[in-house]
């Protein structure tokens, strides 16, 4: 997912007791389970599902402020629109549906993320799953996937979030079992 950062920023408040009473520079990084949580919370905001414009043609945004210094997003997907295969740069993360149905195909293997080009994939390690109505999914630092809105007539809407804030993502292709790097994308170039 490509995210420029001229979108909006809107603060989800987290509810959380520890949250709340302690700073945040003593607020320990969340786990994938908290992003996992924040996600879920957030997608069942429905106000703020609302707020979100969306278009025809092409995925819309709004960044949001994650729980512990994360990177969180809630984004628009219209009918067909999909990330490609990629990567999250080493940070760990979780996502949920807010409205309607995203599919996520993923690898089941824990990929270097460094040092080569061109990878081949064993067979039998693609996933494939459905989210709707506030089913999410976390995910670690070596997670490869993408995520597609498979509808022919119907809007999607879900929301993510990263720890640490996305570095760079790696975009791929893939053809049959190979894996190909095609793009590394630094978080700079969003600015």
């Amino acid at each position: 997912m490509s995210l420029p950062v001229d979108a909006s920023t809107l603060s989800v408040a987290d509810t959380s007791a520890a949250s709340s009473a302690v700073s945040s520079s003593d607020v320990p990084a969340p786990s994938a389970a908290d992003l996992l949580a924040f996600a879920r919370r957030t997608a069942a905001d429905t106000a703020l599902v609302a707020s979100l414009p969306l278009d025809p043609e092409g995925r819309t945004w709004i960044r949001l402020e994650g729980p512990g210094g994360s990177e969180a997003w809630l984004i628009g997907w219209p009918p067909g629109t999909g990330t490609g295969w990629h990567d999250h740069g080493g940070s760990h993360g979780a996502f949920a549906a807010a409205m309607g149905r995203l599919t996520e195909q993923s690898l089941a293997a824990q990929l270097p993320t460094e040092g080569w080009k061109v990878l081949e994939l064993a067979d039998g390690i693609d996933r494939q799953r459905q989210l709707a109505d506030g089913q999410g999914r976390a995910f670690g630092p070596h997670h490869v996937h993408q995520v597609f809105n498979a509808s022919a007539t119907e809007h999607a809407v879900s929301v993510h979030a990263y720890y640490p804030p996305l570095p760079m993502m790696r975009r791929y292709s893939r053809v049959g079992q190979v894996l190909r790097l095609e793009q590394v994308e630094w978080a700079q170039e969003w600015a």
